[in-house]
């Protein structure tokens, strides 16, 4: 597939105590699971985006680091985008165990030239599970400039400009329940683990 693909894993893990990527679950540590599932795509490279380079990083994946100061996962993918030698990014958190290959490669299947694809919800983008096409590295830059880091914002930005081309905003009801359900297993495991 010519697509790149990042795994964010440069969060602080405060509430946890502990580097999200290395808990396990299933019997397996998060970046495992996560690389495991980006390699079934077949991406043309795959980063890891972290603040500093992490021990348990394999060694065919490249490290990203987050630019300093870390803006979290804005910095992760303004990186990843300025390093990439594809056309598009696929952009994946690392909490999310429950996203399935599916999900992924139907994201991935709707790209087209200059095209991004971000799933919404509930009128509220899903910015950590979506694809970013090369030319929006210019608004992630200038949002890494600025006072307003959120990724909502950026996105928000991006589906309305012309300059980035024709943004996928709605899914299938089918898609929607899956990553839905998706993000609500994650925030109940973060219940579990204590966060």
């Amino acid at each position: 597939m010519n697509i790149s693909a990042v795994l964010l894993a440069g969060g602080e893990s405060r509430r946890m105590g502990k580097d999200k990527a290395t808990v396990l679950f299933r019997g397996k540590p998060l970046w495992q699971i996560q690389i495991d599932l980006l390699r079934k795509l077949e991406p043309a490279e795959i980063f890891v985006s972290a603040r500093t380079d992490p021990s348990w990083r394999p060694d065919d994946v490249q490290f990203v680091a987050d630019d300093p100061p870390s803006r979290g996962p804005l910095s992760g993918i303004a990186a990843s985008l300025e390093q990439m030698h594809t056309a598009h990014l696929l952009a994946f958190a690392i909490d999310m165990p429950f996203m399935s290959q599916t999900y992924l490669r139907y994201l991935c299947n709707q790209i087209e030239a200059t095209d991004g694809v971000l799933p919404k919800i509930d009128n509220r983008a899903e910015p950590l599970a979506a694809i970013y096409p090369r030319e929006a590295s210019v608004d992630f830059q200038r949002a890494l400039s600025g006072a307003d880091f959120s990724l909502q914002s950026v996105v928000r930005r991006l589906v309305e400009s012309p300059a980035t081309g024709r943004w996928l905003q709605e899914i299938s009801e089918l898609i929607q329940a899956a990553l839905a359900n998706a993000l609500r297993v994650v925030d109940m495991s973060a219940a579990i683990w204590g966060c």
